[in-house]
């Protein structure tokens, strides 16, 4: 008996982004897929073309350039919809158009003011015009788990008769629970006419802490797809997360009986490449990718995992891409080790990123004791890149003290130009702060600040995550250094950056 495949359809750039704090440029989200390729995934949702401008060349984009996974866009049960989403993705070998239109009785009769007949009226005709550009058509009735069972029954039955190929229902509001879940599968299988024709999908949020499980449920019930997101992100509590699905299915694979094609190796660079981007850190207690997965600190388990791991690990880190050993490298390593390391991280870097990695490792190591991968990581995302921007730190100085008003001298490269400026400050990083803001003559508000160790030791790198506004616009820093004074300004001054990529793309903004 062949072995049942399930889907993996990822939407981490396209409702993960709609999380608060979680834009990220075209530039960005195009690194993203190229990422999610490598992982495995089925299906990328790449965006919401009908949505902006900006979406619609990120998506175009990423149709055009990464290879493997399906791109999808999503579309309202609405031609403008449907026609932008076909247009953004026509340049693309393989792609489909996931299509949706509310079921449940609160959203027919308050958002829609449609009576049910319309709704299926408008979802057959979405899916029909659909089915006019490509054969990959999905259908989402959206809030399905708070819709009557019967209608649905009508609805999607309609919908596979119009040429849907694929079944998704929507846990909108992370409503229901893995026994309904199940119940609610199992009838659309049994019940839906044609139902043997398409593959059943799901699509979980998290409201109640259940999203992981009621997905895991649809797939004991039937579902050949799951919907997900990387680190779990998205619209208010988030959705399902991708790396807690795959790994719960390859775990307790004697339990489900059923396979992905997910390579989990790239998990954890996955997961890492996500949090720099949006500066969304990841709690430590995390499933699969936390700092704290894999650590063990009560005696007896520490005594357990010394003399078998698997008294108290059920997957190891390698399974994920986490290395076991965390010291790697030190100050007396040459370039040749330092781009076999970094190529055993999974990354690909030119000779350029790569002189410009070892330079910043070459600093590090003069002054650490110890690197490790986590340090490394750091400085490859530090230092690779794209746009580099108007503005680059060359040298900082900050001053505090019990008995010192805090003052901080930056010397910032603006445009070529080398200018430096001192400033007061409440701190040393307020005051650094000040004095790029006073060079860079922006008027922006930070309205998020956080600071997290990568590693352990009083000599671990800190890694700051900024979030900053300005002309209704927000863009995202993050910087890491053994100073946090550092760390910070190099987040500020990243932030601006890409506050001003944004004003000279304005027709990006509202992707971004």
């Amino acid at each position: 008996m062949t072995e049942r495949r399930i889907r993996i359809f990822d939407t981490t750039l396209r409702d993960g982004e709609q999380s608060p704090g979680c834009t990220m440029t075209a530039e960005e989200k195009l690194l993203m897929a190229q990422q999610l390729a490598r992982l495995g995934v089925d299906t990328i949702e790449a965006g919401f073309a009908a949505a902006s401008p900006g979406d619609f060349e990120s998506i175009r984009e990423i149709s055009r350039t990464v290879k493997g996974p399906m791109i999808v866009s999503l579309a309202r049960a609405k031609a403008e919809d449907i026609n932008a989403a076909a247009e953004a993705l026509k340049g693309s070998p393989r792609w489909g158009i996931h299509t949706f239109i509310g079921s449940s009785p609160l959203h027919m009769k308050h958002k829609l003011k449609m009576t049910p007949d319309e709704v299926v009226a408008n979802a057959v005709r979405a899916v029909e015009q659909a089915k006019k550009f490509t054969d990959n058509v999905e259908f989402s009735p959206e809030d399905a788990t708070r819709a009557e069972p019967e209608f649905l029954v009508r609805l999607l039955g309609a919908t596979v008769a119009a040429g849907a190929t694929t079944l998704n229902i929507p846990d909108t509001v992370g409503y229901t629970t893995p026994h309904e879940m199940h119940e609610l599968i199992t009838r659309l299988v049994n019940e839906v006419k044609g139902a043997d024709k398409v593959v059943f999908s799901v699509h979980c949020h998290n409201d109640l802490g259940l999203a992981v499980a009621n997905s895991l449920a649809a797939v004991r019930a039937g579902a050949g797809q799951v919907e997900c997101t990387i680190n779990g992100i998205g619209e208010r509590a988030g959705n399902a997360s991708l790396e807690e699905i795959v790994m719960a299915l390859k775990t307790r694979h004697q339990f489900y009986q059923v396979a992905t094609g997910i390579h989990t190796e790239h998990i954890f660079q996955t997961s890492r490449l996500l949090t720099q981007l949006t500066g969304m850190a990841v709690q430590p207690n995390k499933a699969i990718v936390g700092a704290n997965a894999f650590a063990h600190e009560a005696g007896i388990h520490q005594d357990g995992m010394l003399k078998n791991p698997l008294t108290y690990e059920i997957m190891t880190p390698e399974s994920v891409g986490i290395k076991a050993s965390n010291l790697v490298l030190g100050k007396h390593s040459g370039r040749h080790a330092l781009a076999q390391r970094v190529e055993e991280m999974g990354y690909t870097l030119s000779d350029e990123d790569l002189n410009r990695v070892f330079g910043e490792f070459k600093r590090l190591a003069d002054l650490k004791k110890t690197v490790f991968d986590e340090d490394i990581e750091a400085l490859v995302n530090q230092n690779t890149g794209g746009w580099q921007g108007r503005y680059k730190i060359h040298h900082l100085n900050a001053v505090s003290g019990t008995d010192a008003i805090p003052t901080a001298t930056v010397e910032l490269e603006v445009d070529g130009k080398i200018i430096r400026k001192a400033a007061f400050g409440a701190g040393p990083v307020d005051a650094a702060l000040n004095a790029i803001k006073e060079i860079t003559g922006s008027a922006c508000k930070l309205t998020h600040y956080q600071v997290n160790a990568i590693t352990g030791g009083t000599d671990a790198q800190g890694e700051v995550a900024v979030t900053v506004e300005e002309d209704g616009l927000s863009a995202i820093g993050r910087g890491t250094d053994l100073d946090i004074v550092m760390a910070s300004a190099m987040a500020f001054t990243t932030a601006l950056n890409r506050l001003a990529y944004r004003k000279l793309n304005p027709r990006r903004k509202a992707a971004l």
